[in-house]
């Protein structure tokens, strides 16, 4: 959408006229969110009454105070504040050279610290030549900046975060700003009080971030500590517990061990307070949550060291709190439902799985793992399935509700007709459940201990990866890097990354492969709209299975697209894969998966080429012979 007409002029005398302190008084705050909200409200004000240049110069002010500042980059300190479909708002680089000017010319006038500060910083940025006046003005503005939590929590942190980085930036261009810098940080913390919450806590970070006031760290401690046990004794264990852990952390940098060893053992107390205070006013206090409470105790007991565990008693207070701990993990069980089946000795798969791949080559090894399992086999799992439910015909008879982590119900499955196969809605519910029971068997008992194996002995890297990916002719063109990254993520142990990525391609992998045939992956809406599908929607056409084989494309369905298995794509789609979900099983088996598809067709593809070199060979001795 055009703001203002093409060519509208900017002047310092539309700068003059066009009514930002007026604009300012009427924000509603003073964080730059609040600045940008009404400097963008009169920009479109003046627009509307026919004041284009005066309004240019308005949303030229509103957009400098959008961006989002991140003091801790040198190169790139301010982001877009939004950032959707492939748009963004306003960033540095976007500046016109009559607005550089102009923004040149009018810092020095404006007598608002903020906007003064945002536009210098802005003008140091991307003048060229640089000016150090320009940053030094940054500076000077970003100090008169107020120290007070609300402040701080607003904008406060990142403007002094950042006049400190301009200031290591100038170095001695900067003269003593440094210094003063760290005196008036250094005084705001030493004079915060505990009624101001957590100021002086964020004051001590940005001390030690840059390393300053190292010559007064002692006062810090003492400070901090004499904060942490005012909340103690007014019976504020969380704030106590975060000052105990900043003093015993200033203590450690200054080398009292003793101090700090005193600090770690009255945090460790806070967490068994708290069990005590959450059992005083909670009827049904958690003994789960008691348990973890205490194991946190222990573990700071554990960050004392030996020659000032006596002075605490650090031994028999953690014999103490392990016989708590026991007591509350006992009581904890009951609080649990339980649903166990037989062990299961996976010993010997074990065994053989790092057989397969110990000792060989890097190739010969990535071999062996992508086929140290077959990957499902419909046909087997469709008729146990069936097998099950003529043998449990109760259970297959009544119709079954799934419900997701968070008690959504995902799916529902239909019950089965008495003395009958069964529906194939039931049939195939039951398929996806017992095909993914034993994923668990196949990652612990076949693709972790080879994979660990070959972690040991090779060191294969992203590269490789990607080459790998780049000469397997099931990876579409132009996603050899990605697809490669993604595996090579996988087996760096980051499946969080690895998952990601791989979800995606895959999509686009199926999508791609179906267009190759002349299947048609779009819809065309009645407005002439026409949107991609879905892998869900691409998964029904029955050319994937003569693409991918019948085997195969069950895992990708069952797998990603369907709510009684992991249901990735969409769990992936919608951010409700948290940290551990990604790291889970599934996510280790997807990425071997993906891993057994695209190095099989990589070496099969090879073994042509190996096979057709040698052929020519043997063509041409027979010829010269």
């Amino acid at each position: 959408m055009t703001r203002y007409p093409e060519n509208t002029p900017i002047s310092k005398d539309a700068f003059k006229a066009c009514g930002w302190q007026t604009a300012l008084e009427t924000a509603s705050g003073e964080a730059y969110s609040s600045m940008w909200q009404a400097l963008s409200s009169a920009a479109r004000d003046a627009i509307e009454t026919g004041k284009v240049s005066e309004g240019r110069v308005l949303w030229l002010l509103a957009d400098a105070c959008s961006m989002m500042l991140k003091p801790a980059s040198v190169n790139e300190p301010f982001a877009p504040c939004i950032v959707m479909d492939g748009k963004r708002s306003a960033l540095p680089e976007d500046l016109q050279p009559d607005e550089i000017d102009l923004l040149s010319s009018i810092y020095p006038e404006i007598d608002d610290p903020k906007l003064c500060a945002r536009l210098a910083d802005l003008v140091w940025l991307v003048q060229k030549p640089k000016d150090p006046n320009a940053a030094i003005a940054a500076i000077d503005a970003y100090r008169q900046v107020p120290i007070s939590r609300d402040s701080w929590i607003r904008d406060g942190r990142d403007c002094w975060n950042r006049a400190v980085q301009l200031c290591l930036m100038l170095r001695s261009g900067a003269g003593e700003r440094l210094n003063e810098i760290e005196q008036t940080l250094l005084d705001a913390l030493l004079t915060a009080t505990f009624e101001e919450g957590k100021l002086a806590l964020w004051l001590a970070d940005a001390l030690v971030k840059y390393g300053l006031a190292t010559s007064d760290r002692t006062r810090i401690c003492s400070h901090m500590e004499g904060i942490a046990k005012t909340y103690d004794e007014g019976g504020n264990i969380h704030r106590a517990r975060d000052y105990y852990e900043c003093a015993g952390d200033c203590y450690r940098r200054v080398g009292n061990q003793a101090k700090f060893s005193e600090m770690s053992a009255l945090c460790a107390e806070t967490w068994v307070r708290e069990v005590i205070s959450r059992q005083s006013y909670d009827s049904s206090p958690s003994h789960m949550v008691a348990a973890s409470f205490y194991e946190s105790a222990i573990q700071k007991y554990r960050t004392i060291p030996r020659v000032h565990r006596a002075d605490h008693d650090v031994e028999a207070r953690i014999n103490e709190l392990r016989a708590l701990l026991s007591e509350a993990g006992e009581k904890s069980l009951e609080e649990m439902s339980v649903i166990s089946s037989n062990s299961i000795d996976i010993s010997e798969l074990v065994q053989h799985s790092k057989a397969v791949v110990k000792g060989k080559l890097p190739l010969d090894a990535l071999l062996g793992l992508a086929n140290i399992y077959q990957g499902a086999q419909v046909q087997k799992i469709r008729e146990f399935s069936k097998q099950m439910m003529a043998e449990h015909p109760l259970q297959a008879f009544f119709a079954a509700t799934h419900m997701s982590a968070d008690g959504r119900v995902v799916a529902k499955r239909p019950g089965a007709d008495p003395g009958s196969d069964g529906s194939e809605d039931a049939l195939w519910a039951g398929m996806v459940k017992h095909y993914v029971m034993e994923l668990g068997i196949v990652v612990q008992g076949n693709v972790w201990p080879a994979l660990e194996v070959i972690r040991l002995e090779h060191r294969i890297r992203e590269s490789d990866f990607i080459l790998l990916a780049r000469q397997s002719p099931l990876v579409p063109p132009g996603r050899e890097s990605l697809v490669g990254k993604a595996l090579f993520a996988g087996y760096d142990n980051d499946f969080v990354t690895s998952i990601h990525i791989l979800v995606p391609q895959l999509e686009h992998l199926v999508r791609f492969h179906l267009k190759q045939a002349g299947v048609n992956t779009t819809n065309l809406d009645q407005n002439g709209i026409e949107d991609e599908h879905g892998l869900s929607t691409l998964m029904n056409n029955m050319e994937v299975q003569a693409i991918f084989g019948e085997n195969v494309a069950f895992e990708i369905k069952a797998l990603f697209c369907d709510p009684f298995g992991p249901n990735l794509r969409n769990e992936l789609a919608h951010g409700l894969v948290g940290f551990e979900q990604a790291q889970s099983m599934y996510s280790i088996y997807v990425w071997w998966l993906m891993l057994r598809v695209i190095f099989n067709t990589f070496w099969n593809a090879r073994q042509r080429a190996i096979q057709q070199i040698e052929t020519s060979k043997r063509v041409e001795e027979d010829t010269g012979a």
